[in-house]
């Protein structure tokens, strides 16, 4: 199976702040985009036709912005005595729904932690399809949890700070661009025919804030 993963300098592209920020940058992979979703998280309650929290996690938009962290100790020790660890909401999890099958996502991201472990950080753009691991030193991009992997020798998401982050995914192509550098992956199993969502997954007992989304669809 053919798997390509290049890389294109930032300054190629538009300014990092302005990927998030600038509703008209110009797709890498279409000539035309749908504005599908946006969202400044301006007002207080979340858009639930678009987003949901998973694991019971805590979500709640404060000053413009969408933070999450871990679900209540009760919820914890109620999965816990049911022997449902990988479920109890250690971690906050939300997914952003309603993802065309050809799209373009800009967002600005955070997640805060004290280090990498036990579990690293991850965007799955597709539920388990495409999933984007970060840990300190590698960046992992697995299709569907076993059929394809690659690594990055390099950390593009770094823990406790602000990324503007693009995704843009056709047929056989994903290019994740984080703070003005892009990486595309090509793949004949880049696909998300059936799976539009992408999941954020934070790391256990660490917060996630998520900021200036935008959900285009590409065409």
């Amino acid at each position: 199976m053919r798997f390509l993963c290049h890389s294109i300098a930032a300054a190629a592209l538009l300014p990092s702040a302005l990927f998030a920020a600038e509703p008209n940058f110009k797709s890498a992979l279409f000539d035309d985009l749908k504005l599908v979703y946006e969202d400044q998280f301006d007002g207080s309650e979340l858009n639930l036709d678009f987003w949901e929290v998973r694991q019971s996690s805590t979500w709640k938009i404060q000053d413009g912005v969408l933070h999450g962290s871990e679900s209540s100790k009760e919820f914890q020790q109620k999965k816990i005595d049911a022997g449902d660890r990988a479920h109890a909401g250690f971690k906050p999890v939300i997914w952003l729904k309603g993802i065309p099958e050809n799209f373009v996502c800009t967002m600005r991201v955070r997640y805060d932690a004290e280090d990498y472990i036990p579990r690293f950080p991850l965007l799955d753009i597709g539920h388990h399809i495409h999933t984007l691991t970060f840990s300190a030193d590698t960046t992992t991009l697995t299709i569907k949890k076993d059929v394809e992997k690659i690594t990055l020798d390099q950390p593009l998401f770094t823990l406790n700070e602000w990324h503007d982050v693009v995704i843009e995914l056709k047929k056989g192509t994903l290019v994740f661009t984080i703070d003005g550098a892009s990486h595309t992956f090509e793949s004949p199993n880049i696909d998300m025919s059936g799976h539009a969502q992408i999941d954020f997954k934070g790391i256990n007992f660490g917060t996630c804030q998520i900021d200036d989304v935008r959900v285009w669809e590409g065409r």
